[in-house]
């Protein structure tokens, strides 16, 4: 919810990019957020239904443009970390590699798409590093029965992200979707590799961002309580939301209408149907 919020726009924006194929970072370093502690990371417990045989949306391959010759082959997995920078730089400008972690970042990626419905994503599974930044939460009385302190997430909160989501949805659709269907090879592999050998990562990422589409939009001031020096949402209902959702509650509702309707069209290129 503070500068490690930020980290989590990327994979989100890039779950829209790669289908879901990148976003989320939510625990802010010096005030964070209370995480449940019977969360499992995604790579050891999936927690979901069995995968069907075939995929519901078949990505297609790259296209080949005429008289361009043929695409470089992708490296392997393990070798993938600055082939997938330089083409995330191609999309988003060299800046965005200060963002990212050094390593694994495919795996990284989709292990965090793959959490977002999740309650919580394990901090050495997030494939973007920490940003400086201050958080801020206003005092805002005892207004409950049991007289516990509330704080008010500020509007300057708000105002911190809008620099990285204009950027981010700044980029061209069409490019993006082509650095995902360019590297899904690697997406799919990473995703069997975390224990769904039947499973199709590219259904995984629509899955995913329909279930950030249907994320609540809460009016008015977004009331939090305080344990120790971790916050949680005052709200249980908000406080009940899975990481993504909660994230899109944290960046602020002109912020997460963005990446919505961002998500939406970047969906419309990648949820092809297939054959039953």
């Amino acid at each position: 919810m503070s500068d490690s919020d930020i980290r989590w726009v990327l994979p989100l924006l890039l779950v829209a990019a790669a289908g879901a194929a990148i976003w989320y970072t939510l625990i802010d370093g010096e005030l964070p957020f209370d995480e449940p502690d019977d969360a499992a990371p995604a790579a050891t417990s999936p927690q979901r239904a069995p995968e069907r045989l075939g995929p519901i949306h078949p990505l297609p391959p790259p296209d080949s443009t005429p008289g361009a010759g043929e695409l470089v082959p992708l490296p392997p997995l393990s070798d993938s970390d600055a082939y997938f920078k330089l083409a995330l730089a191609d999309v988003f400008g060299a800046g965005v590699e200060a963002l990212l972690v050094p390593d694994a970042l495919i795996e990284r990626f989709v292990t965090t798409i793959d959490s977002l419905p999740r309650r919580h994503v394990s901090e050495q599974i997030r494939p973007v590093g920490g940003l400086s930044g201050a958080f801020r939460a206003d005092p805002a009385g005892d207004e409950r029965a049991d007289a516990e302190p509330l704080y008010a997430l500020s509007e300057e909160n708000y105002a911190r992200y809008d620099g990285i989501v204009n950027t981010l949805i700044a980029a061209d659709d069409e490019e993006l979707v082509d650095v995902y269907r360019r590297f899904y090879p690697l997406f799919q592999e990473a995703y069997v590799s975390i224990g769904y050998p039947n499973g199709y990562f590219n259904d995984r990422a629509v899955e995913v961002i329909d279930h950030l589409l249907a994320a609540p939009r809460p009016e008015g001031p977004i009331y939090l309580k305080r344990s120790n020096v971790l916050y949680q949402f005052a709200d249980p209902d908000l406080e009940a939301l899975s990481a993504g959702e909660k994230l899109l509650v944290r960046i602020g509702s002109r912020n997460a209408d963005k990446v919505k309707a961002r998500l939406e069209s970047l969906r419309e290129r990648i949820a092809l149907e297939g054959t039953e």
